[in-house]
């Protein structure tokens, strides 16, 4: 009989953590699964993982592999000591091994029953894990996002049943509450509406990930809200109060006198709401009108003899 590494089976380091094993066993369950995996050894794989787990899982069985396979080598012929089950035990007492991890999806090998015997396997009971979290993408308006919102969302997430080793889409609706003042990029964690546990561990969570949608004239940094906001030449020379947009509705901003192409205005706490409110940053974008008629050409003309300026002087040409 050949001597088996679990930890090379489960791709992890002999020094890991449980914590890193059971995130390698539920990887490669899903791998692996016969009814999901196009593998050509899936089923073979499968219950490998499955075997490697129930021991590497259990600290008494993994103590006992350790101490037993520390001088092994994966395919090396291997036989165990005599009566080995019942002289080991850390506490130095003596007995046989009971309880376990995985219920696989069929007998394990010769190898486990000759470390273990049928009474482990018998015995094995899916362990305690929190099952995996999913992240899907929400989309919001701005508004939305702005005022907070109650979405009702149809979601085909997978199931993985580690009791009948079945991966399945199921349909999900689930109703997710928005808060105030959400950016891109946020995640919003929906308890306990993730993956199922594996052995009554609890179901992993959920996480909807914030994606503005693209808004016709505002766009964000963070919290703050940017806006173009096109002015006459006469309100960005004499200085204006014009009605600009805000999310929270329309409100009155003061062009100051003499005003330049890209200057920024700010209109504070306007942006985002928040612990720290966003502000609402106004780039002013002068716009000259179209001289159509002859009356309009007229009034250019007398702007140029009225204003001699010449907007290329710091070129010297």
């Amino acid at each position: 009989m050949e001597f088996k590494d679990y930890y090379k089976i489960m791709g992890v380091d002999r020094g890991s953590s449980q914590d890193d094993i059971k995130r390698a066993y539920r990887r490669l369950a899903r791998k692996y699964h016969p009814d999901v995996s196009k593998e050509p050894d899936a089923e073979q794989r499968f219950k490998e993982v499955g075997e490697a787990y129930e021991v590497l899982s259990d600290p008494e069985k993994r103590s006992a592999y350790d101490t037993l396979g520390q001088d092994w080598q994966a395919g090396q012929q291997f036989r165990p000591p005599p009566d080995w089950q019942q002289s080991f035990h850390s506490g130095g007492g003596s007995r046989g091994f009971t309880g376990g991890g995985f219920s696989g999806s069929g007998g394990f090998s010769d190898f486990f029953d000759s470390l273990f015997g049928e009474q482990g396997l018998r015995g094995a009971r899916p362990r305690d894990t929190k099952g995996e979290d999913f992240q899907i993408r929400i989309g919001l308006t701005l508004e939305e996002a702005y005022q907070g919102a109650s979405k009702t969302l149809n979601l085909q997430l997978p199931e993985f049943d580690p009791e009948t080793g079945r991966v399945q889409e199921r349909n999900r609706t689930l109703t997710v509450k928005i808060p105030k003042g959400v950016v891109e990029g946020q995640r919003i964690r929906l308890p306990a509406q993730g993956g199922a546990g594996i052995g009554g561990g609890r179901r992993g969570d959920l996480y909807a990930i914030v994606q503005l949608s693209p808004h016709p004239f505002f766009k964000t940094d963070g919290r703050d809200i940017l806006l173009q906001l096109p002015i006459a030449p006469w309100e960005a020379a004499l200085g204006a109060t014009v009605k600009v947009p805000t999310l929270g509705g329309p409100v009155d901003l003061k062009i100051p006198k003499s005003s330049r192409p890209e200057q920024k205005l700010r209109l504070k706490g306007r942006g985002l709401p928040g612990a720290s409110p966003g502000d609402q940053l106004v780039t002013l974008q002068i716009v000259t009108p179209p001289a159509t008629t002859p009356e309009t050409e007229e009034v250019y003309r007398q702007m140029a003899q009225a204003m001699p300026f010449n907007p290329r002087a710091h070129l010297a040409v």
